[in-house]
């Protein structure tokens, strides 16, 4: 069976152990060192730590297959002051990271925001919870919690009266926990927006509109392209999550034009596509199973995951759907993915095989009350890689 199974795993204080990680049947780690902010080089000491750590922890059995994330400094995406300093500790950071065998990079571009939720812990039918992104919740916070200057001119009329409603009905602990929710930073990271910096945050975007957005990036892969060919790295940029424009930001990898126009800027095989098919997934006429087959060469990394949208309007409400449930077909974006392994595997490219994970999981059994990393359960993740792992058996078996 192809298709390098990893799982994402945050470090020694993650509550999840390596030996957890073994026995749910991954063979590599996805991490990152998530103590190190934005901007700031990491050091080769630092790196072989986690590798030693990894090694130690799990007896041998796994190693540190992708880097999840390397964060770009909002420095960069602006292109603000410092900025030369900046790129060179990312340049110094890939150095490092290649020195010690690293290969894949995952870095994402979306301003302030890394990823958004309005609820962790959304309550399931069957029980269990999942994340969700309600958007009537996410205008309350936006108008009247963060009281952004032009939220009501970014939201249609009857999305502005129901936020209107959901706000009056909050209890002001509510209101404290939706505003650390939407708050959080990448996760595994200690960093948390206060409502201040996030004002602040945003503000430093006056001038950057989407075209100059996409711009900023181009510039970013011009500049450390030459250099992640030379070191044999595949960076891979992840989707917005959600796929949609936030406070008044704009984001450009929401879809697969805006893959392509970035891809086809920098056209090197060293750049590439996080294929997230949860994130992706939000936006209706993302057709994941196309995106698949269509960026196949210049897919790096996976995240295997599935959402069902409320409403196929942008934006929209979603929340995160079990791995063979919601409305991306998993099926078909897993053959795809295997289909490129064989065509890779036939010109003879080392890097044939795709690392994947089962992204995100709803809590289920022990994980519920846990008090894990919000979206990465022990037990909602393991079922998703047992499914995914069934689905990639039955589709090899059909192949013999």
């Amino acid at each position: 069976m192809r298709v390098q199974q990893t799982w994402r795993w945050f470090g020694p204080k993650d509550a999840i152990t390596l030996q957890d990680v073994r026995q749910a049947g991954a063979t590599g780690i996805v991490t990152a060192l998530h103590h190190f902010p934005a901007g700031v080089a990491w050091t080769p000491a630092e790196i072989a730590a986690r590798q030693e750590e990894i090694a130690r922890g799990s007896d041998g059995a796994l190693s540190w297959s992708v880097v999840e994330s390397l964060p770009v400094s909002e420095t960069i995406k602006t292109q603000g002051a410092d900025l030369k300093a900046h790129l060179e500790a990312y340049r110094t950071s890939m150095e490092a990271l290649a020195e010690a065998g690293l290969q894949v990079i995952c870095y994402n571009f979306m301003p302030v925001l890394d990823w958004t939720r309005t609820d962790l812990h959304a309550p399931m039918r069957h029980g269990g919870t999942a994340m969700r992104f309600d958007l009537v919740t996410f205008a309350a916070f936006d108008m009247y919690i963060l009281q952004r200057d032009g939220a009501r001119d970014d939201l249609p009329p009857y999305v502005q009266a129901a936020a209107e409603a959901r706000f009056a009905e909050m209890t002001e602990a509510e209101k404290l926990t939706l505003s650390q929710t939407v708050g959080a930073g990448l996760p595994g990271s200690v960093d948390q927006w206060s409502l201040d910096g996030l004002r602040q945050a945003i503000a430093a975007y006056d001038d950057v509109d989407a075209d100059r957005l996409r711009q900023n990036h181009i510039d970013f892969l011009s500049e450390i392209a030459p250099l992640a060919e030379r070191l044999g790295l595949r960076m891979c940029c992840h989707p917005d999550d959600p796929p949609f424009d936030l406070l008044g930001l704009p984001r450009t990898m929401s879809k697969a034009s805006d893959y392509a126009a970035v891809l086809e800027a920098v056209d090197s095989p060293a750049v590439g596509m996080t294929l997230c098919t949860g994130s992706l997934g939000a936006r209706y006429e993302n057709d994941c199973v196309q995106i698949a087959r269509d960026f196949a060469p210049r897919i790096h990394f996976a995240h295997l995951r599935n959402v069902t949208r409320d409403t196929d309007t942008v934006p929209c409400s979603f929340f995160e759907d079990e791995h063979l449930g919601g409305q991306t077909d998993m099926v078909g974006v897993v053959a795809a993915l295997m289909d490129e392994e064989a065509r890779r595997r036939s010109e003879g490219r080392s890097d044939a095989e795709i690392p994947m994970r089962p992204d995100h999981g709803q809590e289920i059994l022990s994980d519920l009350g846990a008090g894990m990393q919000p979206g990465y359960p022990a037990i909602g993740r393991l079922k998703g890689l047992a499914e995914l792992r069934g689905v990639m058996a039955g589709l090899e078996a059909r192949t013999r």
